[in-house]
């Protein structure tokens, strides 16, 4: 048979497909910052940047659009910091995370939880790049960690550690809105929700009720009973009840029990 022939291009090794560009979306409420990092990324052919955004409620709307494989998301953000973007996200799996941010006071706790990595601006080509050289084996070296579990694990490890928190993320007929916590009279469990209840309207977000109660200011709210947290500035009386237990009554006029285990909990001058 000739050289060429059919025997011989059975023979011919093929070549592995070349993997997919890496989905990046950049979170950055600073324009300048965002130009630059697309500009370092967008140059490298594994990389295809699927979205933007500048705030943290609009991170949130467009990582859940989009689905990246990686966020690189800036920390301090007003409304919605970096931590509560992730914490919102209804996503499964998560996006690895790099984080980027102009203060250093979490750079070694990011790295402590195995963040994928961490970027101190202003960042220069060469460290975006090595950033993205971690962020690219992640996702597609083989073996690569369970990402949903580990950014878990980080938000679990930073969460408490952070600012208390603002703002609450609210989900209404396919629009987000957010809510100062300080508006908020009183907190109720609903499972893997949280009822927020706001004057005489009832919100829906998805946190439980221990995991608001960690990041809450604890000096403007208390637990006041296993199913419920109150915002101090919202009690306008107290009274008693049953059993040793009491009737909190709020600015809105709703009525909230205090449980007699909970009432340690509470400044002294409620206490009674």
């Amino acid at each position: 048979m000739l050289p060429g022939g059919p025997a011989e291009a059975r023979h011919t090794p093929q070549l592995p497909p070349m993997p997919e560009p890496v989905r990046v979306v950049i979170v950055d409420d600073e324009p300048p910052a965002r130009a630059k990092l697309r500009r370092f990324l967008a140059a490298d052919p594994r990389v295809t940047i699927v979205g933007e955004a500048g705030d943290g409620e609009e991170a949130v709307r467009v990582i859940e659009e989009t689905r990246p494989d990686v966020v690189f998301l800036d920390v301090r953000m007003p409304g919605l910091d970096g931590f509560d973007v992730l914490a919102a996200l209804e996503l499964d799996p998560l996006p690895h995370v790099v984080f980027a941010t102009a203060h250093d006071e979490y750079a070694v706790r990011a790295f402590d939880v195995r963040a994928l990595d961490y970027l101190l601006k202003p960042a220069d080509r060469e460290r975006v790049a090595r950033a993205l050289d971690r962020a690219v084996a992640a996702v597609q070296g083989p073996g690569a960690d369970d990402v949903a579990a580990r950014v878990r694990n980080m938000l679990e490890e930073l969460r408490g550690r952070a600012r208390p928190l603002e703002r609450f993320l609210v989900r209404q007929r396919g629009r987000m809105r957010l809510v100062r916590a300080a508006e908020v009279d009183w907190i109720e469990a609903a499972d893997n929700y949280v009822r927020l209840h706001v004057d005489k309207e009832s919100l829906l977000a998805r946190a439980t009720l221990a995991e608001v109660e960690k990041r809450l200011d604890p000096t403007k709210f208390a637990r006041v009973h296993r199913s419920a947290i109150v915002n101090l500035d919202a009690i306008r009386e107290l009274r008693p009840w049953s059993h040793g237990d009491a009737l909190l009554v709020l600015r809105s006029g709703a009525e909230v029990r205090l449980s007699r285990r909970y009432r340690d909990r509470l400044p002294g001058v409620l206490r009674g």
